[in-house]
């Protein structure tokens, strides 16, 4: 039972009312999102997506946006086992009442991918404005991502069919012409595909590339021939599977040969191409360094190991923003993010903004620290030219001179676990300082049981440990990762750390930076990606290997 699709007259009072966007999201990389696309998804009341792309999407539009599901189960179909879809064009044309902004988002193209020129066609005769905002095809899309190019400088047709919908006469054609095929279907169907094909005239050594997933980081592409792709599949234990509903994008032609993806596979070729990397920070401090991984081809996935939480005693925290008011402080230091954020918290406690900085000179110990202040409206007038670490700030922090500088105290607010490092270290260059505790950093909550089963039983391809802490809490809130996983530190005091504990660190970050450390996996990445094809061997990811038994850790 499906309900059938409105009337004009069953909605007399939405003309000029309200307002349907209907967008193309993509085939699936939420970086394939036009501009348009996210400035209407930023200004919608309603959003109505295909569940596949509803991650996509979502991002972009506000909090408070309303999010209606396409699937709706009624007692009947519940007691039959069978969900009744709702009609997509009747949920928007109830959504547009009022006067509200809905946004009709599909996967793909609106006018080439779905059905979404029904639903525009139902907007029309009701007398509801829409606009139509495109995205990229999936049948153009997956092939650009899978190093396929559907035509050269001959310029040779290009043919799409959907093999759900294709008539006899559309396999006919198409087999019989050498036009590059663009094939929608599933994984399942690829083979019967190939077969129409074979039958109207296609040779059966003719090359066939099949994608699923594709542009995301579960892409996987295989190259065959219309006679060999069943066999292929098979071999790659791909088929028969209880995913064989998948849908895929094929290309049949010259231009997919194996040969051209060799060098124009760029996308599956990124060096942490599928490697899912637990980063044990918040999303806050990973926002960045997620962003990073992500352009190597990763799926970070962020487990916060510390919390932060007020000081137990606030009195001294709010003398010291007192005294940066009344002009105690000649300079102040920010050790971290989480300082910048403490401070910022207490003005805004006060009713102050940035303005009362004037006349500080303010420092801080890394080039996140420095965003985060300039994020507040304040420009640090120091930064670590070298190390972005206490050392490093105190290498190029200038000594107390008596004549030039009026006052002659330092006001440092940082965790509660902070080393003395730079305290000890201003102090010797003649200043004096208040070392206050701005905030305490706590071990954070165990996160859920499916993330500390994959943390423990090799479910993760590499972990980064960014501190010491972040190695002792991860071990302490969620257990010891797997040892097929790849262990990367920041620094040489942080694999210390990570031995002490049992496991074998692999990639060591030539400097203490998030980001350089995130590049020394990815080129750790590279060299195991290339070793195993001078070898002959299949490019896996390391959760790809079970061996039978643990290595055991090496500690140096």
């Amino acid at each position: 039972m499906s309900p059938t699709g409105p009337a004009a007259s069953d909605f007399p009072s939405l003309s000029a009312q309200g307002h349907v966007t209907f967008l193309g999201a993509g085939p699936g990389d939420p970086g394939l999102l036009t501009l348009r696309a996210v400035e209407a998804l930023a200004s919608a009341d309603v959003l109505v997506a295909e569940p596949d792309v509803l991650g996509v999407v979502r991002c972009h539009a506000r909090a408070s946006v309303s999010t209606p599901e396409l699937a709706v189960v009624d007692a009947q179909s519940a007691a039959a086992g069978v969900p009744v879809l709702r009609d997509a064009a009747n949920l928007v044309m109830e959504a547009v009442r009022g006067g509200r902004r809905v946004v009709r988002a599909v996967s793909g193209d609106p006018g080439l991918d779905g059905n979404a020129g029904a639903e525009m066609l139902a907007c029309a005769a009701a007398g509801i404005p829409f606009e139509v905002v495109p995205g990229v095809a999936n049948v153009v899309g997956v092939p650009a991502y899978a190093g396929v190019p559907l035509r050269d400088a001959q310029g040779a047709d290009v043919r799409f069919v959907d093999a759900r919908t294709a008539s006899d006469r559309c396999w006919t054609e198409v087999g019989a012409s050498d036009a590059t095929a663009v094939i929608s279907t599933t994984l399942d169907s690829v083979a019967a595909a190939a077969g129409e094909l074979v039958s109207a005239g296609r040779k059966p050594d003719t090359p066939l590339t099949v994608t699923v997933a594709g542009t995301t980081t579960r892409q996987r592409t295989w190259t065959a021939t219309l006679g060999t792709i069943a066999q292929v599949l098979k071999q790659a234990k791909v088929l028969p599977s209880p995913e064989g509903h998948r849908p895929v994008i094929a290309v049949v032609g010259e231009r997919s040969s194996a040969a051209q993806r060799d060098q124009l596979a760029w996308f599956e070729s990124k060096p942490l191409f599928g490697w899912k990397v637990l980063v044990p920070r918040t999303k806050e401090q990973s926002a960045s360094l997620s962003d990073q991984l992500r352009s190597y081809g990763a799926v970070p996935h962020e487990v916060p190991t510390i919390a932060v939480e007020p000081p137990r005693t606030p009195q001294q925290m709010e003398r010291a923003v007192k005294g940066l008011v009344t002009g105690r402080y000649e300079w102040i230091a920010f050790t971290s993010v989480n300082a910048v954020k403490a401070v910022r918290e207490k003005f805004e406690e006060y009713g102050l903004d940035a303005r009362a900085f004037a006349g500080i000179k303010v420092a801080a110990v890394g080039e996140q620290t420095a965003a985060a202040l300039v994020d507040f409206g304040v420009k640090p007038d120091l930064v670590p030219s070298g190390e972005q670490s206490a050392a490093g700030l105190l290498e190029d922090w200038p000594p107390y001179d008596p004549v030039f500088d009026p006052i002659d105290r330092v006001f440092l607010p940082r965790a509660d676990i902070a080393t003395e490092t730079l305290v000890a270290g201003l102090i010797e260059l003649g200043w004096e300082v208040d070392d206050v505790t701005a905030y305490r950093t706590v071990r954070a909550s165990p996160p859920p049981a499916d993330t500390r089963e994959a943390i423990k039983g090799g479910g993760f391809d590499a972990v980064l440990f960014t501190s010491s802490s972040t190695v002792r809490n991860l071990v302490g809130i969620a257990g010891k990762p797997h040892n097929v996983t790849v262990i990367a530190c920041i620094g040489p005091a942080t694999a210390k750390t990570a031995e002490e504990h049992g496991l074998r660190v692999d990639v060591l970050s030539p400097e203490p930076s998030v980001h350089k450390l995130a590049a020394a996996l990815a080129e750790f990445g590279a060299r195991r990606r290339e070793a195993a094809k001078e070898a002959g061997d299949p490019v896996t990811r390391p959760s790809e290997r079970r061996p039978g038994a643990r290595r055991r850790r090496t500690t140096t």
